[in-house]
C-alpha cells in the first residue's frame, strides 16, 4: 500500500472535500466547510487535513490550531470533527492515523484533542479508527453522555415509549389548546431559546445571526418546529439533519410559564414522528449534562428521564487526546 501522505486544506479543494463528506462512512454535516462557512472570518485559525494514499483521497479532518499553535482541535467551531473515511479496513485507518502524528510532530503540535461522531451517525459501523488511536495511546479527556432513539423501520416509535408520555401527548392534541408546525421563524424561537439556557446559567451556542446565516447556507440541513398557544409561540426544537442515517434535535426549548401545557411534549413528538417519516434510523436528543455542576461530566438525571420516557437509549460522546512529547 502506498505512503499516506497529508495535505493542508486549501479553497482548491472545497468540491473535492464537499463530495468525500457526502459519500464518507462517518461524516455529518458539522464536517463539511459549507457548515464552517457561517463563523466569520478571521475567527478560528482553520487548519483542515486530507489524507492521501497515492493519488486517492482517503480521509479528512477538519480541525483549528489553539494556545499559540500548541494545540490542534477537531473540531474547530463544530460539535463533531476527528477522521473521516469511508468504511475502511484496519490496516488503512492505522496508516492515517499514523500520519496524523508523524504531521502532528513534524509541526511541533503538543496536543492533539478529537471529538469523533458517536457510532450511530457511521452508515456502517466501524470503529478502526477509534481503535487505532488507542492503539496509539490517546487517552480521553472527556464522556459526555448523549441519548439518543432508535426509530424503527417497522412499527411507529410512538408505540415503545413511556405510557405516561404517551397519555400526554394524546391529551395535548384532542384538547388543542396548542399547535405545532414547521416553519422558519428563528426571530420568535430564539427569544424561547435564551429565555430557557438562562434559566439554566447558559447561553446558547449559536446567535439568532448565526442560526439564519447556517439556514441561508444549509437550508436542507435545518428544521425548526415551533409550538403555540393560540397566536404565542411557546416552545420550540430546532432539528439538524447531519446526515441520511441521524436527525439531531440541537435544541428543544419552552417558555416555563406554559409548563403546565407541556409544550415540549408536543415538540418532541412531531420532532421524533417527522425524523421517522422521512426515513431517518436514529433521534439524537443531544447531550445529558448537568451546565452548572463544576465537574463538566455531571449527568444531569431529570433530563435524562424526561429523554427516556421516549425510550432514548444513552450514547457517549468521547474526546479522545494525544499528548506528544517535546
Amino acid at each position: 500500500m502506498a505512503e499516506i501522505k497529508v495535505q493542508e486544506y486549501g479553497d482548491k479543494h472545497r468540491d473535492e472535500w464537499e463530495d468525500f463528506i457526502s459519500k464518507s462512512n462517518n461524516g455529518t454535516m458539522f464536517h463539511k466547510q459549507v457548515f464552517l462557512d457561517y463563523h466569520e472570518k478571521g475567527k478560528f485559525k482553520f487548519r483542515h487535513l486530507m489524507f492521501r494514499c497515492g493519488d486517492e483521497l482517503v480521509g479528512v479532518l477538519p480541525g483549528g490550531i489553539h494556545d499559540n499553535g500548541k494545540t490542534l482541535w477537531s473540531p474547530t467551531g463544530a460539535s463533531y470533527g476527528s477522521i473521516v473515511t469511508k468504511d475502511i479496513p484496519f490496516s488503512l485507518a492505522l496508516q492515517v492515523v499514523d500520519s496524523l502524528l508523524d504531521y502532528a510532530r513534524q509541526r511541533n503540535f503538543r496536543e492533539l484533542y478529537l471529538i469523533p461522531p458517536p457510532l450511530i451517525y457511521s452508515r456502517v459501523y466501524n470503529q478502526h479508527i477509534e481503535y487505532a488511536m488507542l492503539y496509539r495511546k490517546s487517552d480521553f479527556e472527556l464522556h459526555y453522555i448523549s441519548h439518543a432513539v432508535v426509530l424503527p423501520k417497522d412499527r411507529s416509535y410512538f408505540d415503545d415509549i413511556d405510557i405516561k408520555a404517551r397519555r400526554i401527548i394524546r391529551k395535548i392534541i384532542k384538547d388543542g389548546k396548542l399547535r405545532i408546525e414547521e416553519n422558519t421563524d428563528f426571530t420568535a424561537f430564539y427569544p424561547i431559546l435564551e429565555k430557557n439556557k438562562a434559566k439554566h446559567k447558559a447561553k446558547p451556542t449559536h446567535s439568532l445571526r448565526d442560526l439564519e446565516k447556517l439556514y441561508e447556507l444549509m437550508p436542507e440541513n435545518l428544521k425548526l418546529f415551533m409550538v403555540y398557544n393560540e397566536d404565542t409561540p411557546v416552545a420550540g426544537s430546532l432539528l439538524f439533519l447531519t446526515n441520511e442515517k441521524v436527525a439531531l434535535c440541537f435544541y428543544i426549548m419552552m417558555l416555563y410559564e406554559y409548563r403546565h401545557l407541556k409544550p415540549v411534549f408536543l415538540a418532541m413528538n412531531e420532532s421524533i414522528r417527522w425524523a421517522q417519516e422521512n426515513g431517518y434510523e436514529w433521534f439524537d436528543i443531544g447531550v445529558s449534562q448537568d451546565t452548572e455542576a463544576e465537574d463538566p461530566m455531571t449527568p444531569s438525571e431529570s433530563l435524562i428521564y424526561f429523554k427516556e420516557r421516549f425510550n432514548a437509549r444513552g450514547i457517549l460522546r468521547t474526546t479522545y487526546h494525544f499528548k506528544l512529547p517535546e
